[in-house]
């Protein structure tokens, strides 16, 4: 097992100090930014699509919580700096290697917190809170929360629940409760594959070098939790497009119609991430399953299509 000391005195350590466009973009993790697009969740399903002004503003919090989430990932990867350097897949990242200084890196960090909660003042003040808000969680996240057990999972979770509710917030729109706790399963079921694929590929390498929490964690326990919030996502989304308010808002009750994709959605990330190693990065996971990229597409197109069809008729 390599290291601290080990990883120091490797001769690319702190050297390799270029800084690229594509440097900065991978330090970013522009790859992340999908994400975001929780934010135009209210966009889609408080039937403001074909709202200019909202699309607009829907863009703008997009743009502001990748932002934010930058700064958070740079923070993040600061502070692991020296873990991260033992770790298998995220040496290889802009600072761990060495090809992004520590310098630089700080540098970007506060600009993109102080863009990102600049452009939120001229959104909506309360949007600006859950902006700040979303900056504070993530940075307590990378200092301190990310070493609790079951605290870590159910903050990466809170803040895709923070996301959804931020384009609500930024449209000044209602946001079903339903909604909002089908996204907070969604986002656990996230969280812990990727626990999962952190301890399946640590596994028998003194995976608490890496962070200590993950010795808290076994893959049978892991995948316990995962059942339990599949069914709950399930459940929470079934009932939120039959629900009398949903269906009386949205004018219609064929919402449930998109249910096939959600559920093959979810089955086919848990079968990527137990038998093919996915889940420890669920952007690249989703991008690089063709399957899983076609789903969510045809789940938005019928969204769109059930939600907006009638209006067009």
């Amino acid at each position: 097992m390599t290291s601290l000391n080990e990883a120091r005195s490797d001769p690319t350590y702190p050297a390799k100090n270029k800084t690229s466009i594509a440097v900065v973009f991978q330090a970013l993790r522009v790859h992340q930014w999908p994400k975001n697009l929780f934010v135009f969740a209210a966009l889609i399903f408080a039937q403001e699509l074909g709202n200019p002004a909202q699309v607009f503003k829907s863009v703008v919090a997009f743009m502001v919580f990748c932002a934010a989430s930058s700064a958070g990932y740079l923070l993040n990867d600061l502070v692991d700096l020296e873990r991260d350097r033992l770790h298998p897949d995220k040496k290889k990242r802009p600072l761990p290697s060495g090809t992004l200084g520590i310098g630089h890196a700080v540098v970007m960090m506060a600009v993109l917190m102080g863009a990102s909660l600049s452009v939120s003042i001229f959104v909506a003040p309360a949007f600006l809170g859950i902006v700040a808000f979303y900056l504070l969680l993530t940075f307590l996240y990378s200092l301190v929360l990310k070493q609790v057990i079951i605290i870590d999972i159910l903050v990466v979770a809170a803040c895709f629940v923070v996301r959804a509710m931020a384009g609500a917030i930024a449209l000044n729109v209602a946001f079903s409760n339903w909604l909002v706790v089908c996204t907070l399963f969604l986002a656990l079921f996230i969280g812990i594959s990727k626990r999962r694929n952190e301890v399946e590929l640590l596994e028998g390498k003194e995976p608490d070098a890496h962070r200590q929490v993950l010795r808290h964690y076994s893959i049978p326990y892991l995948d316990h939790l995962s059942v339990i919030v599949t069914s709950g996502t399930l459940i929470t989304y079934t009932i939120y497009t039959c629900s009398p308010d949903v269906v009386e808002k949205l004018g219609t009750d064929k919402l449930y119609l998109t249910l096939p994709f959600v559920i093959y959605g979810l089955f086919r990330y848990s079968y990527l991430v137990q038998y093919n190693d996915g889940g420890g990065d669920p952007a690249q996971t989703i991008v690089k399953d063709w399957r899983l990229v076609l789903t969510l597409v045809l789940y938005g197109v019928t969204c769109v299509a059930i939600i907006y069809g009638p209006a067009l008729l």
